[in-house]
Protein backbone atom coordinates (compact mmCIF):
# COMPACT_ATOMS: atom_id res chain seq x y z
CA UNK A 1 0.00 0.00 0.00
CA UNK A 2 1.28 3.59 -0.97
CA UNK A 3 2.55 5.37 2.03
CA UNK A 4 -0.34 7.96 2.29
CA UNK A 5 -2.01 6.11 5.62
CA UNK A 6 -1.26 7.85 8.50
CA UNK A 7 -2.34 7.16 12.26
CA UNK A 8 -6.04 8.08 12.10
CA UNK A 9 -6.35 6.19 8.57
CA UNK A 10 -6.79 8.92 6.26
CA UNK A 11 -6.05 8.16 2.87
CA UNK A 12 -4.94 10.69 0.41
CA UNK A 13 -4.81 8.42 -2.51
CA UNK A 14 -7.87 5.95 -1.80
CA UNK A 15 -10.20 4.38 -4.53
CA UNK A 16 -10.75 6.39 -7.85
CA UNK A 17 -14.29 6.46 -6.26
CA UNK A 18 -13.17 8.52 -3.08
CA UNK A 19 -11.54 11.35 -4.66
CA UNK A 20 -13.63 13.43 -5.15
CA UNK A 21 -13.51 17.33 -6.27
CA UNK A 22 -14.71 20.13 -4.37
CA UNK A 23 -18.15 20.28 -5.73
CA UNK A 24 -18.47 16.17 -5.09
CA UNK A 25 -17.55 14.85 -8.59
CA UNK A 26 -15.42 12.01 -8.94
CA UNK A 27 -11.56 13.24 -9.74
CA UNK A 28 -10.67 9.56 -10.66
CA UNK A 29 -13.95 8.99 -12.67
CA UNK A 30 -13.28 8.08 -16.45
CA UNK A 31 -14.37 11.14 -18.70
CA UNK A 32 -17.09 10.47 -20.65
CA UNK A 33 -16.45 10.14 -24.44
CA UNK A 34 -17.44 13.10 -26.62
CA UNK A 35 -15.95 14.65 -29.06
CA UNK A 36 -18.45 17.90 -29.05
CA UNK A 37 -16.67 18.95 -25.31
CA UNK A 38 -15.27 21.99 -25.52
CA UNK A 39 -11.39 21.98 -24.53
CA UNK A 40 -10.95 25.49 -21.83
CA UNK A 41 -7.46 27.57 -22.34
CA UNK A 42 -5.77 25.39 -19.77
CA UNK A 43 -6.48 22.03 -21.79
CA UNK A 44 -9.75 20.88 -19.75
CA UNK A 45 -12.44 19.39 -21.19
CA UNK A 46 -14.58 18.94 -18.08
CA UNK A 47 -14.17 18.46 -14.58
CA UNK A 48 -14.83 21.22 -11.29
CA UNK A 49 -11.26 22.49 -12.45
CA UNK A 50 -12.33 23.79 -16.39
CA UNK A 51 -12.56 26.90 -16.69
CA UNK A 52 -15.94 28.67 -17.50
CA UNK A 53 -14.51 30.55 -20.50
CA UNK A 54 -14.82 34.05 -18.96
CA UNK A 55 -12.58 36.26 -21.25
CA UNK A 56 -13.40 38.99 -18.68
CA UNK A 57 -9.97 38.23 -16.57
CA UNK A 58 -7.82 37.82 -19.96
CA UNK A 59 -4.86 39.86 -19.82
CA UNK A 60 -4.63 42.00 -22.87
CA UNK A 61 -2.54 41.07 -25.66
CA UNK A 62 0.05 43.80 -25.64
CA UNK A 63 -0.06 43.49 -21.59
CA UNK A 64 1.60 40.06 -22.45
CA UNK A 65 3.72 40.57 -24.93
CA UNK A 66 5.39 43.19 -22.66
CA UNK A 67 5.56 41.09 -19.32
CA UNK A 68 7.40 38.38 -22.21
CA UNK A 69 9.74 40.59 -22.85
CA UNK A 70 10.37 41.51 -19.32
CA UNK A 71 10.70 38.10 -18.30
CA UNK A 72 13.28 36.75 -20.91
CA UNK A 73 15.47 39.63 -19.99
CA UNK A 74 15.39 37.98 -16.63
CA UNK A 75 15.75 34.65 -17.57
CA UNK A 76 18.76 35.96 -19.66
CA UNK A 77 20.12 37.54 -16.67
CA UNK A 78 18.60 35.61 -13.67
CA UNK A 79 21.93 35.55 -11.28
CA UNK A 80 21.76 39.36 -11.40
CA UNK A 81 18.03 39.75 -10.98
CA UNK A 82 18.12 37.77 -8.24
CA UNK A 83 21.33 39.35 -6.50
CA UNK A 84 20.02 42.53 -6.99
CA UNK A 85 16.50 42.90 -7.89
CA UNK A 86 14.64 40.05 -6.20
CA UNK A 87 11.84 42.08 -5.02
CA UNK A 88 11.28 42.74 -8.83
CA UNK A 89 10.92 39.21 -9.87
CA UNK A 90 8.81 38.81 -6.15
CA UNK A 91 6.52 41.27 -7.71
CA UNK A 92 6.34 40.07 -11.29
CA UNK A 93 5.44 36.45 -10.05
CA UNK A 94 2.45 37.91 -8.09
CA UNK A 95 1.21 39.19 -10.81
CA UNK A 96 1.25 36.27 -12.81
CA UNK A 97 4.47 34.38 -15.10
CA UNK A 98 3.40 34.77 -18.86
CA UNK A 99 1.64 31.46 -20.02
CA UNK A 100 4.63 30.77 -22.55
CA UNK A 101 7.50 31.03 -20.00
CA UNK A 102 5.68 29.37 -16.91
CA UNK A 103 7.47 26.50 -17.07
CA UNK A 104 10.93 28.12 -17.98
CA UNK A 105 10.24 30.75 -15.12
CA UNK A 106 9.34 28.03 -12.86
CA UNK A 107 12.53 25.76 -13.92
CA UNK A 108 14.66 28.62 -12.80
CA UNK A 109 12.79 29.68 -9.96
CA UNK A 110 13.04 26.13 -7.90
CA UNK A 111 16.82 25.62 -9.26
CA UNK A 112 15.77 23.23 -11.08
CA UNK A 113 17.62 24.32 -14.13
CA UNK A 114 21.12 24.19 -11.93
CA UNK A 115 20.14 20.65 -10.68
CA UNK A 116 19.53 19.66 -14.56
CA UNK A 117 22.70 20.74 -15.78
CA UNK A 118 24.98 19.59 -12.39
CA UNK A 119 23.58 16.36 -13.60
CA UNK A 120 23.31 15.82 -17.43
CA UNK A 121 22.08 12.40 -18.29
CA UNK A 122 20.63 10.91 -14.78
CA UNK A 123 17.21 11.15 -15.94
CA UNK A 124 17.56 9.06 -18.99
CA UNK A 125 19.53 6.84 -17.56
CA UNK A 126 16.80 6.91 -14.55
CA UNK A 127 14.19 6.39 -17.18
CA UNK A 128 15.98 2.91 -18.53
CA UNK A 129 15.95 1.21 -15.53
CA UNK A 130 12.79 -1.30 -14.72
CA UNK A 131 12.17 0.17 -11.56
CA UNK A 132 11.14 -1.31 -8.02
CA UNK A 133 8.11 -3.60 -8.70
CA UNK A 134 6.26 -2.47 -5.79
CA UNK A 135 6.52 1.18 -6.78
CA UNK A 136 5.44 1.03 -10.46
CA UNK A 137 2.58 -1.51 -9.46
CA UNK A 138 0.79 1.19 -7.47
CA UNK A 139 2.77 4.39 -9.96
CA UNK A 140 0.11 2.81 -12.76
CA UNK A 141 -2.37 2.35 -10.69
CA UNK A 142 -2.75 5.75 -10.10
CA UNK A 143 -1.88 7.12 -13.72
CA UNK A 144 -5.74 7.24 -14.80
CA UNK A 145 -6.60 9.44 -11.34
CA UNK A 146 -4.12 12.68 -11.91
CA UNK A 147 -6.90 15.03 -13.83
CA UNK A 148 -8.66 12.77 -15.94
CA UNK A 149 -10.62 15.30 -17.51
CA UNK A 150 -7.06 17.04 -18.84
CA UNK A 151 -6.69 16.66 -22.68
CA UNK A 152 -2.88 15.70 -21.83
CA UNK A 153 -3.97 12.12 -19.67
CA UNK A 154 -7.26 11.70 -20.43
CA UNK A 155 -6.02 8.90 -22.60
CA UNK A 156 -4.84 5.39 -20.79
CA UNK A 157 -1.47 4.98 -22.26
CA UNK A 158 -1.14 8.30 -23.80
CA UNK A 159 1.75 10.42 -23.82
CA UNK A 160 0.76 11.91 -20.77
CA UNK A 161 0.95 9.53 -18.82
CA UNK A 162 3.70 7.32 -20.67
CA UNK A 163 5.87 10.96 -19.31
CA UNK A 164 3.89 10.96 -15.69
CA UNK A 165 5.29 7.26 -14.99
CA UNK A 166 8.56 8.13 -16.30
CA UNK A 167 8.93 11.20 -13.80
CA UNK A 168 7.64 9.19 -10.83
CA UNK A 169 9.62 6.12 -11.28
CA UNK A 170 12.63 7.92 -11.41
CA UNK A 171 12.01 9.55 -8.37
CA UNK A 172 11.85 6.40 -6.51
CA UNK A 173 15.16 5.61 -7.83
CA UNK A 174 16.86 8.44 -7.01
CA UNK A 175 15.34 8.41 -3.81
CA UNK A 176 14.92 4.81 -2.96
CA UNK A 177 14.71 5.96 0.96
CA UNK A 178 11.18 7.58 0.17
CA UNK A 179 9.95 5.63 -2.90
CA UNK A 180 6.39 6.61 -3.81
CA UNK A 181 3.64 9.15 -2.59
CA UNK A 182 0.91 9.72 -4.22
CA UNK A 183 0.16 12.78 -3.32
CA UNK A 184 3.12 13.37 -5.49
CA UNK A 185 1.10 12.70 -9.00
CA UNK A 186 -0.54 15.52 -9.16
CA UNK A 187 2.38 17.67 -8.90
CA UNK A 188 4.40 16.00 -11.06
CA UNK A 189 1.31 15.97 -13.26
CA UNK A 190 1.00 19.63 -13.00
CA UNK A 191 4.56 19.90 -13.85
CA UNK A 192 4.39 18.04 -17.27
CA UNK A 193 1.81 20.13 -18.01
CA UNK A 194 4.27 22.95 -18.44
CA UNK A 195 7.74 21.20 -19.47
CA UNK A 196 9.47 18.31 -20.34
CA UNK A 197 9.49 15.16 -18.54
CA UNK A 198 13.29 15.66 -17.09
CA UNK A 199 12.56 19.18 -16.20
CA UNK A 200 9.33 18.06 -14.42
CA UNK A 201 11.76 14.92 -12.78
CA UNK A 202 14.06 17.69 -11.31
CA UNK A 203 11.33 20.25 -10.27
CA UNK A 204 9.39 17.78 -8.60
CA UNK A 205 13.17 16.65 -6.60
CA UNK A 206 13.60 20.69 -5.58
CA UNK A 207 10.22 20.89 -4.38
CA UNK A 208 10.14 17.45 -2.32
CA UNK A 209 13.51 18.36 -0.73
CA UNK A 210 13.60 22.28 -0.68
CA UNK A 211 10.26 23.13 -0.48
CA UNK A 212 8.29 20.38 0.89
CA UNK A 213 11.11 18.07 3.19
CA UNK A 214 9.74 15.51 4.73
CA UNK A 215 6.47 15.82 3.39
CA UNK A 216 6.35 12.62 1.53
CA UNK A 217 8.26 10.20 4.00
CA UNK A 218 7.05 7.83 5.82
CA UNK A 219 5.22 8.53 8.67
CA UNK A 220 4.07 12.04 7.63
CA UNK A 221 5.57 13.56 10.27
CA UNK A 222 6.36 17.18 8.40
CA UNK A 223 2.85 17.31 7.69
CA UNK A 224 1.55 16.80 10.82
CA UNK A 225 3.79 18.86 11.92
CA UNK A 226 2.85 22.14 9.49
CA UNK A 227 -0.83 21.04 10.85
CA UNK A 228 -0.07 22.23 14.31
CA UNK A 229 1.86 25.47 12.72
CA UNK A 230 -1.35 26.09 10.60
CA UNK A 231 -3.65 26.11 13.67
CA UNK A 232 -1.63 27.96 16.08
CA UNK A 233 -1.63 30.41 13.21
CA UNK A 234 -5.33 30.84 12.81
CA UNK A 235 -5.63 31.66 16.45
CA UNK A 236 -3.92 35.22 15.43
CA UNK A 237 -5.23 35.58 11.91
CA UNK A 238 -8.99 34.74 12.62
CA UNK A 239 -9.79 33.15 16.56
CA UNK A 240 -13.47 32.57 15.66
CA UNK A 241 -12.41 30.29 13.07
CA UNK A 242 -9.98 28.93 15.52
CA UNK A 243 -12.34 28.58 18.29
CA UNK A 244 -14.81 26.31 16.31
CA UNK A 245 -12.50 24.00 14.58
CA UNK A 246 -10.94 23.31 18.53
CA UNK A 247 -14.72 23.54 19.88
CA UNK A 248 -15.70 20.03 17.66
CA UNK A 249 -12.20 18.60 17.89
CA UNK A 250 -11.64 18.63 14.61
CA UNK A 251 -7.72 18.27 13.68
CA UNK A 252 -5.90 20.12 11.08
CA UNK A 253 -4.63 16.63 9.22
CA UNK A 254 -7.99 15.89 8.60
CA UNK A 255 -8.49 19.02 6.23
CA UNK A 256 -5.37 20.33 5.17
CA UNK A 257 -3.14 17.09 4.24
CA UNK A 258 -4.82 17.13 0.78
CA UNK A 259 -4.25 21.12 0.45
CA UNK A 260 -0.26 21.06 1.12
CA UNK A 261 0.69 17.64 0.09
CA UNK A 262 -0.84 18.48 -3.47
CA UNK A 263 0.09 22.42 -3.11
CA UNK A 264 -3.85 23.32 -3.73
CA UNK A 265 -3.70 21.57 -7.17
CA UNK A 266 -6.39 19.64 -6.60
CA UNK A 267 -8.66 22.08 -4.59
CA UNK A 268 -8.62 25.39 -6.37
CA UNK A 269 -9.65 26.47 -9.77
CA UNK A 270 -7.14 26.19 -12.07
CA UNK A 271 -6.36 29.70 -12.90
CA UNK A 272 -6.08 30.25 -9.12
CA UNK A 273 -3.95 26.73 -9.45
CA UNK A 274 -1.43 28.68 -11.35
CA UNK A 275 -1.57 31.81 -9.53
CA UNK A 276 -0.70 30.21 -6.18
CA UNK A 277 2.21 28.07 -8.12
CA UNK A 278 4.50 31.32 -9.02
CA UNK A 279 4.14 32.95 -5.42
CA UNK A 280 4.70 29.53 -4.00
CA UNK A 281 7.45 28.89 -6.38
CA UNK A 282 9.21 32.31 -5.77
CA UNK A 283 8.38 32.58 -2.04
CA UNK A 284 8.09 29.34 -0.31
CA UNK A 285 5.78 27.44 1.78
CA UNK A 286 4.69 30.48 3.56
CA UNK A 287 2.14 31.11 0.27
CA UNK A 288 0.53 27.63 0.98
CA UNK A 289 0.01 28.61 4.71
CA UNK A 290 -1.53 32.11 3.52
CA UNK A 291 -4.19 30.01 1.19
CA UNK A 292 -5.21 27.35 3.79
CA UNK A 293 -5.55 30.75 6.18
CA UNK A 294 -7.55 32.57 3.81
CA UNK A 295 -10.14 29.71 2.93
CA UNK A 296 -10.68 29.67 6.81
CA UNK A 297 -10.80 32.97 7.50
CA UNK A 298 -13.47 33.39 4.81
CA UNK A 299 -15.23 29.89 5.49
CA UNK A 300 -15.44 29.92 9.31
CA UNK A 301 -14.50 33.70 10.01
CA UNK A 302 -17.87 34.79 11.01
CA UNK A 303 -20.84 33.56 13.40
CA UNK A 304 -22.97 34.03 10.26
CA UNK A 305 -21.02 31.41 8.47
CA UNK A 306 -20.87 29.20 11.21
CA UNK A 307 -24.84 29.15 11.68
CA UNK A 308 -24.56 26.51 8.33
CA UNK A 309 -21.96 24.21 10.69
CA UNK A 310 -22.68 23.22 14.54
CA UNK A 311 -20.73 19.91 14.41
CA UNK A 312 -18.02 18.66 12.97
CA UNK A 313 -19.58 16.54 9.87
CA UNK A 314 -20.86 19.99 9.06
CA UNK A 315 -17.52 21.63 9.48
CA UNK A 316 -16.09 19.24 7.35
CA UNK A 317 -18.48 19.22 4.77
CA UNK A 318 -18.18 23.14 4.17
CA UNK A 319 -14.28 23.02 4.00
CA UNK A 320 -14.54 19.85 1.79
CA UNK A 321 -16.82 22.38 -0.49
CA UNK A 322 -15.68 26.09 -0.15
CA UNK A 323 -17.74 28.44 -1.64
CA UNK A 324 -16.52 29.56 -5.46
CA UNK A 325 -16.16 33.18 -4.42
CA UNK A 326 -13.03 32.52 -1.66
CA UNK A 327 -11.21 30.72 -4.61
CA UNK A 328 -11.76 33.20 -7.51
CA UNK A 329 -8.18 34.03 -8.94
CA UNK A 330 -8.31 38.04 -8.70
CA UNK A 331 -9.93 37.42 -4.99
CA UNK A 332 -7.55 34.82 -3.54
CA UNK A 333 -4.50 36.35 -4.89
CA UNK A 334 -5.39 39.87 -3.60
CA UNK A 335 -6.08 38.11 -0.08
CA UNK A 336 -2.57 36.03 -0.01
CA UNK A 337 -0.09 39.09 -0.93
CA UNK A 338 -2.09 41.39 1.36
CA UNK A 339 -1.94 38.91 4.48
CA UNK A 340 0.85 39.53 6.96
CA UNK A 341 2.69 36.34 7.65
CA UNK A 342 6.45 35.77 6.95
CA UNK A 343 8.96 32.98 6.91
CA UNK A 344 9.93 34.09 10.06
CA UNK A 345 6.49 33.63 11.99
CA UNK A 346 6.22 30.15 10.12
CA UNK A 347 10.29 29.00 11.57
CA UNK A 348 9.14 30.55 15.17
CA UNK A 349 6.12 28.76 15.35
CA UNK A 350 7.71 25.27 13.94
CA UNK A 351 10.16 25.39 16.12
CA UNK A 352 7.76 25.52 19.36
CA UNK A 353 5.58 22.73 17.46
CA UNK A 354 8.98 20.63 17.16
CA UNK A 355 9.33 20.90 21.28
CA UNK A 356 5.48 20.06 22.15
CA UNK A 357 5.95 17.20 19.46
CA UNK A 358 9.16 15.74 21.62
CA UNK A 359 7.10 16.12 24.45
CA UNK A 360 4.11 14.37 23.83
CA UNK A 361 5.65 11.81 20.78
CA UNK A 362 9.63 11.32 21.77
CA UNK A 363 11.98 11.74 18.81
CA UNK A 364 11.08 12.46 15.65
CA UNK A 365 11.81 9.78 12.99
CA UNK A 366 12.21 11.46 10.13
CA UNK A 367 15.36 13.42 9.91
CA UNK A 368 14.27 16.33 6.64
CA UNK A 369 16.87 18.57 5.56
CA UNK A 370 16.24 22.48 6.38
CA UNK A 371 12.55 24.05 4.59
CA UNK A 372 14.14 26.19 1.65
CA UNK A 373 11.79 29.15 2.08
CA UNK A 374 12.01 30.48 -2.14
CA UNK A 375 13.89 30.75 -4.70
CA UNK A 376 16.35 32.96 -3.12
CA UNK A 377 16.79 31.19 -0.11
CA UNK A 378 17.99 27.99 -2.90
CA UNK A 379 19.75 30.62 -4.64
CA UNK A 380 21.87 31.53 -1.48
CA UNK A 381 22.02 28.20 -0.43
CA UNK A 382 23.39 26.47 -3.97
CA UNK A 383 25.29 29.61 -5.67
CA UNK A 384 24.49 28.48 -9.43
CA UNK A 385 27.56 28.10 -11.89
CA UNK A 386 26.76 31.00 -14.51
CA UNK A 387 27.37 28.43 -17.55
CA UNK A 388 24.41 26.35 -15.60
CA UNK A 389 22.06 29.40 -16.08
CA UNK A 390 23.21 29.84 -19.72
CA UNK A 391 19.77 29.35 -21.91
CA UNK A 392 19.44 26.80 -24.34
CA UNK A 393 19.19 26.98 -27.13
CA UNK A 394 19.79 31.15 -26.88
CA UNK A 395 16.67 32.61 -28.66
CA UNK A 396 17.38 35.69 -30.72
CA UNK A 397 14.66 37.92 -31.92
CA UNK A 398 15.58 40.19 -34.63
CA UNK A 399 13.02 43.08 -35.78
CA UNK A 400 12.02 42.71 -39.73
CA UNK A 401 13.99 44.09 -42.01
CA UNK A 402 11.17 46.88 -43.25
CA UNK A 403 11.07 47.91 -39.78
CA UNK A 404 15.15 49.00 -39.33
CA UNK A 405 16.73 51.88 -40.67
CA UNK A 406 18.89 51.59 -44.03
CA UNK A 407 22.37 52.50 -41.63
CA UNK A 408 21.10 49.09 -39.28
CA UNK A 409 20.99 47.21 -42.27
CA UNK A 410 24.65 48.29 -42.88
CA UNK A 411 25.89 47.67 -39.81
CA UNK A 412 23.65 44.17 -39.90
CA UNK A 413 25.37 43.15 -42.81
CA UNK A 414 28.81 44.30 -42.21
CA UNK A 415 28.52 42.49 -38.60
CA UNK A 416 27.00 39.27 -40.84
CA UNK A 417 30.20 39.14 -42.94
CA UNK A 418 32.47 39.32 -39.95
CA UNK A 419 31.27 36.66 -37.82
CA UNK A 420 31.01 34.31 -41.31
CA UNK A 421 34.63 34.79 -41.81
CA UNK A 422 35.38 33.98 -38.72
CA UNK A 423 33.03 30.93 -38.66
CA UNK A 424 34.59 29.91 -42.14
CA UNK A 425 38.17 30.50 -40.63
CA UNK A 426 37.30 28.03 -37.56
CA UNK A 427 36.08 25.04 -39.95
CA UNK A 428 38.64 25.29 -42.51
CA UNK A 429 36.61 24.62 -45.31
CA UNK A 430 38.83 23.47 -48.18
CA UNK A 431 39.34 26.24 -50.66
CA UNK A 432 36.40 27.44 -53.11
CA UNK A 433 35.14 30.77 -54.83
CA UNK A 434 34.43 33.73 -52.84
CA UNK A 435 31.13 33.49 -50.94
CA UNK A 436 29.21 36.80 -51.90
CA UNK A 437 27.17 37.55 -48.90
CA UNK A 438 24.98 40.03 -50.43
CA UNK A 439 22.97 37.29 -52.76
CA UNK A 440 20.04 37.95 -53.32
CA UNK A 441 16.65 36.59 -51.22
CA UNK A 442 16.88 33.69 -54.29
CA UNK A 443 20.41 32.44 -53.94
CA UNK A 444 20.09 32.58 -50.26
CA UNK A 445 20.67 28.76 -49.60
CA UNK A 446 24.25 29.45 -51.76
CA UNK A 447 25.55 30.84 -48.79
CA UNK A 448 24.49 28.03 -45.80
CA UNK A 449 25.87 25.45 -48.16
CA UNK A 450 29.15 27.04 -47.33
CA UNK A 451 28.86 26.83 -43.51
CA UNK A 452 29.51 23.78 -41.90
CA UNK A 453 26.62 22.44 -40.11
CA UNK A 454 28.34 20.23 -37.30
CA UNK A 455 27.55 22.99 -34.75
CA UNK A 456 23.96 23.29 -34.65
CA UNK A 457 23.77 19.67 -33.16
CA UNK A 458 23.91 20.72 -29.73
CA UNK A 459 20.96 23.38 -29.74
CA UNK A 460 19.07 20.56 -30.55
CA UNK A 461 19.79 18.00 -28.71
CA UNK A 462 16.68 16.13 -26.79
CA UNK A 463 18.71 17.11 -24.07
CA UNK A 464 17.81 21.02 -24.24
CA UNK A 465 14.81 21.02 -26.66
CA UNK A 466 12.39 23.67 -25.62
CA UNK A 467 9.03 23.14 -26.20
CA UNK A 468 7.12 25.23 -23.30
CA UNK A 469 8.25 28.61 -24.66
Amino acid sequence: MAKTEIGNGLDLGGSAETMTDINGSSYGSEPEENGDRQVDRYGFTGGAQQSPGDTNAEIPNHVLRERETKWLEMLNNWDKWMAKKHKKVKERCQKGIPPSLRGRAWLYLTGGKVKREQNQGKFQELDMMPGDPKWVDIIERDLHRQFPFHEMFAARGGHGQKDLFSVLKAYTLYRPDEGYCQAQAPIAALLLMHMPAEDAFWVLIQICEKYLPGYYSSGLEAIQLDGEILNALLRKVSPMAHRHLKKHKLEPILYMTEWFMCAFSRTLPWASVLRVWDTFLCEGVKILFRVGLVLLKCTLGSQEKLKACQGLYETMELLRNIQPQYMQESFLVHEIIHLQLSEKDIEKEHHAQVRRWKDSHGELHSKSPPRMHGAKAIMAAEPPNKQDLKQRPAIIVEPPLGLMEDKDVAQNAKESVISKRKLLKKTILPQEEPINPYLPPADASALLNNVSTGGSKESLSSADHDTYL
